[in-house]
């Protein structure tokens, strides 16, 4: 299991960077969101893995930290949040100038000047 979850994070990461490099800003808002998706698979890999075990490690007096779960549940919505307005800045700036590259180089020479 945590072969496969390390495999998913990584896959995510190199997808997420590599989509970040594009020189479109839709597909960078979709790197943005696989990162997203890296870290909060991370921090919830921070917590127990194993689907079979009880909920209580060793003892009675030491249960499982639920500290990760609910960091990954808040960065969850955070990141809905911000991915809803970056795609609406990203959407404004689209309809304003009619494409959605993100080199500056490329506009036409009225737009430089």
């Amino acid at each position: 299991m945590e072969v496969l979850f390390a495999l998913t994070i990584g896959l995510l990461t190199a997808v997420g960077i590599y989509l970040m490099l594009r020189l479109r800003s839709f597909p960078v808002i979709l790197g943005l969101t696989f990162l997203s998706y890296a870290v909060n698979l991370f921090i919830f890999s921070a917590g127990r893995l194993k689907t079979a075990a009880a909920p209580i490690v060793g003892t009675v007096e030491a249960p499982t930290d639920p500290l990760p779960q609910a960091l990954v549940l808040t960065a969850i919505v955070i990141s809905f949040g911000m991915t809803a307005v970056i795609v609406m800045m990203a959407l404004g700036a689209w309809l304003e100038l009619g494409h959605d590259g993100t080199d500056p180089a490329s506009g036409t020479p009225e737009d430089r000047g």
